[in-house]
């Protein structure tokens, strides 16, 4: 299956319901929590870690990606997390002299998605 048209349309549907569920989130944390950290994107990239982390323990690592996997781990977690917006957003804290911010931002979105990441596998049931 891989990556033929099935696959491909697996990938966009997940995505596309990624990034809706992405936007949503992170605009009620905005609403909430204000506009002063990224805390929506920092939500979503840790609770997708943990949901990924979750999914491998769950499912293993496929040697062909399955519909499954696809779907899930390659779309929907794929347009559900976001590197860019955190490049961007960790950028702007940066620029307009936040550079305490900022490193919180690094420091947090990288021990939490390796926090979060591995607990999930965990609870999965992942072996080392």
């Amino acid at each position: 299956m891989g990556h033929g048209v099935v696959g491909i349309l697996l990938v966009a549907l997940g995505g596309a319901l990624g990034g809706m569920v992405r936007f949503a989130i992170s605009n009620l944390m905005a609403r909430f929590l204000g506009k002063a950290f990224p805390w929506g994107t920092l939500a979503v990239n840790t609770s997708g870690a943990f949901l990924a982390g979750w999914l491998l323990g769950s499912l293993g690592l496929p040697s062909a990606p399955t519909p499954l996997w696809l779907f899930t781990v390659v779309g929907l977690l794929g347009g559900y997390t976001t590197v860019s917006s955190f490049s961007l957003q960790t950028l702007e804290l940066w620029q307009s002299g936040q550079a305490g911010r900022a490193a919180f931002n690094i420091s947090a979105t990288l021990l939490l998605g390796i926090s979060m990441v591995s607990l999930g596998w965990l609870l999965a049931g992942g072996h080392a």
